[in-house]
């Protein structure tokens, strides 16, 4: 069996993580590290720089990954990406769809990034992305902007409207862990 640490204090996350990453040859384990987060607009990079610092508490030679979620809208050129969880925290959920108002475009793009470092500390990324709109806030606020963001997958219905099952057939965390389980998968 393949133990793999996931890097999270966030207690919604695991539990989606472990339903998507559901195996029979895979012990996942997770530890609430509090890592600091590069200040940058490439998902790539902040994905990359956590998990060099997780490998950096815990030690060389374990299996570890993080996961990194970002909301970008299409007229802000990407913004507020990463800082998403910002802004939610600081203006709360209705002005950020505010923000769009004076604007047609209410294109908006969910990403989550993996980063990965192999037991030899060779870090390998995994990206999901599931295309949407902004709308004014509906459904269940327990997880995020979920309540805000209409995936073009199903009209009329915010992630936060769609059941789990629902949600980890479309989300782009779904389709980030599905990359990250095939490569998974290769490597037993």
């Amino acid at each position: 069996m393949r133990d793999i640490v996931f890097v999270t204090g966030n207690a919604n996350k695991l539990k989606e993580v472990k339903m998507l990453l559901a195996s029979e040859t895979l012990n996942l384990t997770n530890e609430p590290l509090d890592l600091d987060e590069l200040q940058d607009t490439n998902l790539v990079s902040i994905a990359t720089d956590k998990c060099k610092q997780a490998i950096k508490i815990l030690g060389p030679g374990k299996e570890v990954f993080v996961e990194d979620t970002a909301l970008t809208f299409d007229e802000f050129n990407g913004l507020p990406g990463a800082y998403i969880k910002w802004f939610v925290k600081s203006m709360g959920l209705d002005k950020i769809v505010k923000m769009l108002d004076s604007f047609e475009n209410k294109g908006a793009e969910a990403i989550t990034t993996i980063a990965y470092a192999d037991s030899k500390g060779e870090i390998h990324i995994f990206q999901g992305i599931t295309k949407g709109k902004i709308v004014p806030s509906r459904g269940s606020l327990n997880f995020g902007w979920d309540s805000i963001f209409e995936p073009l997958d199903t009209p009329n219905l915010t992630y936060a409207e769609l059941s789990k099952e629902e949600k980890n057939k479309i989300s782009h965390r779904a389709k980030a862990f599905e990359h990250f389980k095939a490569y998974l998968d290769t490597l037993n």
